[in-house]
C-alpha cells in the first residue's frame, strides 16, 4: 500500500505499515506467528511499559543513558501505561519462548514515540532497552502484573464473595434442612452451618493466594540474558525495582537468584496452583447452589435461585441456573489453564524457561476468571437467592437418619431398625421410636429434635 514504509533490522529490511508504531521485528513477529490471534492480556503490557520507564529513568541518573532520551523514553512509555496504543501490541501470545517478540515491540513503539517527540532517533535496543534483556524483562513482567492483578482484583473478589456468603449465612441461621453425604439424607445441617462451609473455603482461598506473594514480589531484573547481569549496572535492578515499589506501593524486592528466577518460573506455577485450588472450591459453591435451586416439582427445590433470563428456547417458562454454570465452566477454563502452566513451568531448558509468554497469558487468564466467577456468584446467585421452607422441612420431618442420635442409648442395629421400618412405611422416625422402644415420647422429642442434632452451635467456619 501506498503508505507503507520500510523498515530495517539486523536480518535486512522488511515493509511496515505507515500508521504503526512499532518496527521491523514487531512486523516479522507479526507474520511469523499467526497460530491463534490471542494476544497478552493489557495488564502485561502495561507492566513492561512500567519497567522500560522505570529503567529509563535509573539509567539516567547512573549516567548509562543520555538524560534527553531517557526523558524521551520514560514519556513515551508512560502513555502505554495509561492506556494509551492498545493496538500497537498484535503479536499473537504462541511466539518465541522467551517472549522477545513482545519485549522489541514495546522496545519498538516506546522508541518511535520518543524519536517523534524528541526530533532525534531513539534505537529500541540501544536506549529503551538498556540494561534489560527479553530474558528477565519478561519475567519480571509476568511477576509484577500478576502481584497488581493479585492485590487489585483477585483479592477484593474473593473477600467480597466471602462477606456475601457470612452476611447471607447469618440471615439463614434458624432454618435446619437434611444434610446430604453421597447424595443420600445425612444428619441435619443449618443452612448457616452449610453456606458458612462454602464461606471458609473462599477464606482459605484467599489466605492460599496471600501466601505465594513474597515470591511474586521478587523480580529478575538485572540478570539480563543468563543471570549474571552482563551489559547492566550493578545498582541498577535495585533502583529499578525499588522505584517500581514505590510508585505502585508494592514490597518489590531483587530476586535471590536471578539464575533460578530466568530459567524457572516455579512461583507462577504455585500461584496457578492455588488458582486451581480456588476454582475449585468455586466449582464446588456453583454445583451445590445447581442441585440446591434443582426442580422445581421434580428436582430438591430448596432454593430458588434469581430468575435472570429465559431458560430454553423451545420449552416456554423454563428458567436455568446460569450464575453456577457460567462460574462452573469458568472454572473449568482454570483448571486447564493450570495444567498448561505446568507444562510450561518446566519448559526452562538450562538458564532460560522458553514457553514465557503461554504463562503470562494462562497465568492472567485464571486470575481474571477467579475474579470475575467470584463477584458473579455473590451477586448473582448468593446474594438474592430464596429459601423454599416448605420443601426443607418436609423432607427433614421424615429423614430417618435421625434415628442416629438414639444409637448411644439402644444401640446401632436397633436404631438401623427403626430407620428402616419408618422409610419402609413412610412415618416419621418418632412414631415408630415410640413404638420400638421403651423411651418416652417427650425424651425421644428432645433427642431427635433437627436443632439438636445440629450441634446447637452457631459456628459456620
Amino acid at each position: 500500500m501506498s503508505n507503507d514504509r520500510v523498515e530495517r533490522d539486523s536480518l535486512g529490511e522488511i515493509v511496515v505499515p505507515g500508521d504503526a508504531l512499532y518496527g521491523a521485528q514487531t512486523q516479522r513477529a507479526i507474520e511469523n506467528f499467526r497460530l491463534s490471534g490471542l494476544t497478552l492480556p493489557w495488564a502485561f503490557i502495561r507492566s513492561i511499559a512500567m519497567i522500560k520507564s522505570d529503567s529509563a529513568h535509573v539509567n539516567a541518573e547512573l549516567g548509562t543513558l543520555e538524560s534527553g532520551i531517557a526523558d524521551a523514553v520514560e514519556k513515551a512509555a508512560e502513555q502505554i501505561v495509561a492506556g494509551e496504543h492498545r493496538d500497537q501490541f498484535p503479536i499473537d501470545v504462541f511466539q518465541t519462548g522467551s517472549g522477545t517478540s513482545t519485549n522489541m515491540n514495546a522496545n519498538e513503539v516506546i522508541a518511535h514515540i520518543a524519536t517523534r517527540e524528541l526530533g532525534r532517533e531513539v534505537s529500541p535496543n540501544d536506549h529503551v532497552n538498556f540494561g534489560q534483556s527479553s530474558n528477565d524483562v519478561i519475567p519480571a513482567a509476568i511477576h509484577l502484573s500478576a502481584s497488581l492483578e493479585v492485590r487489585d482484583n483477585l483479592i477484593p473478589a474473593l473477600e467480597h464473595l466471602e462477606k456475601c456468603l457470612r452476611e447471607k449465612a447469618k440471615t439463614l441461621a434458624s432454618v435446619i434442612k437434611t444434610g446430604r453425604t453421597h447424595l443420600m439424607d445425612a444428619l441435619p445441617i443449618t443452612l448457616e452451618q452449610e453456606i458458612g462451609g462454602w464461606a471458609a473455603q473462599i477464606e482459605l482461598s484467599r489466605e492460599r493466594i496471600a501466601s505465594t506473594l513474597p515470591r511474586l514480589h521478587r523480580l529478575p531484573l538485572g540478570g539480563t540474558a543468563v543471570g549474571t547481569g552482563i551489559n547492566t549496572h550493578p545498582e541498577f535492578a535495585d533502583r529499578v525495582i525499588r522505584r517500581l515499589g514505590e510508585r505502585l506501593s508494592l514490597p518489590l524486592t531483587s530476586a535471590k537468584s536471578p539464575f533460578q528466577a530466568l530459567s524457572s518460573q516455579d512461583t507462577a506455577v504455585e500461584l496457578s496452583g492455588q488458582l486451581r485450588t480456588c476454582a475449585v472450591a468455586l466449582m464446588k459453591i456453583a454445583n451445590d447452589l445447581r442441585w440446591m435451586n434443582s426442580g422445581p416439582l421434580a428436582g430438591l427445590a430448596e432454593i430458588e435461585l434469581p430468575t435472570l433470563q429465559p431458560g430454553s428456547s423451545i420449552m416456554p417458562g423454563k428458567v436455568n441456573p446460569v450464575i453456577p454454570e457460567a462460574v462452573a465452566m469458568a472454572c473449568a477454563q482454570i483448571l486447564g489453564n493450570d495444567v498448561t502452566i505446568a507444562i510450561a513451568g518446566q519448559s526452562g531448558n538450562f538458564q532460560l524457561n522458553v514457553m514465557l509468554p503461554v504463562i503470562a497469558f494462562n497465568l492472567l487468564q485464571s486470575m481474571t476468571l477467579v475474579s470475575e466467577a467470584a463477584r458473579h456468584l455473590a451477586d448473582g446467585a448468593v446474594r438474592d437467592f430464596k429459601v423454599n421452607l416448605e420443601k426443607i422441612e418436609g423432607p427433614l420431618k421424615h429423614n430417618p437418619i435421625l434415628v442416629t442420635a438414639l444409637a448411644p442409648r439402644i444401640g446401632y442395629m436397633r436404631a438401623a431398625a427403626i430407620a428402616k421400618r419408618a422409610y419402609d412405611e413412610k412415618r416419621p422416625v418418632i412414631d415408630v421410636a415410640v413404638e420400638d422402644t421403651d423411651m418416652e415420647r417427650e425424651a425421644l422429642e428432645r433427642l431427635l429434635d433437627p436443632a439438636h442434632l445440629t450441634g446447637g452451635s452457631n459456628k459456620t467456619s
